[in-house]
C-alpha cells in the first residue's frame, strides 16, 4: 500500500456515509473518532476515507479546513503500516470531536492510536 490518498481512495458517495453513521461501527482515541462499516466498491480500492470537522466547535472554516488537512495528512502517513494485513474493504469516517485546536505531532499520534485500535477491533472480527 503507498503512501498516497488519491481521489478514488475519498469517500464521496452521500448514500454511502447516510448508510455509514446508520449502520457502522465506532472506535475512538479522543479528540479522533472513525465509525466504520465493511462495504463493497466497484472501483477496486479497498478503504475509502473521509474527514469531518464539527461546525459547532470550529465556528471559522479556516480552522475546520486546518485540522482536516492535518488529518488527512496523519491518515495518509500511517495507513500502509496498519492496514497492509487487513482483507475486506471498509468505508471509513474520522471525526475531530475536539474543542480546541490542535498540531500535527498531536494529531499523528492518537491517529496511530486510532489505527491500531481499529485493526484490533477488525482483526477480532
Amino acid at each position: 500500500m503507498s503512501f498516497s490518498y488519491s481521489k478514488k481512495e475519498k469517500l464521496k458517495s452521500q448514500k454511502l456515509i447516510e448508510q455509514l453513521f446508520s449502520e457502522g461501527k465506532s472506535v475512538s482515541a479522543y479528540p479522533l473518532r472513525m465509525v466504520y462499516l465493511e462495504s463493497n466498491f466497484e472501483d477496486g480500492t479497498q478503504f475509502k476515507t473521509g474527514v469531518s470537522v464539527s461546525k459547532r466547535n470550529f465556528k471559522k472554516a479556516v480552522d475546520r479546513n486546518r485540522i482536516k488537512r492535518l488529518l488527512r495528512e496523519a491518515y495518509r502517513l500511517n495507513k500502509a503500516e496498519y492496514f497492509n494485513n487487513i482483507s475486506p474493504c471498509y468505508a471509513l469516517m474520522i471525526l475531530y470531536i475536539g474543542k480546541d485546536g490542535t498540531d500535527f505531532a498531536s494529531v499523528e499520534k492518537k491517529m496511530k492510536q486510532l489505527l491500531e485500535a481499529f485493526s484490533k477491533k477488525v482483526s477480532a472480527i
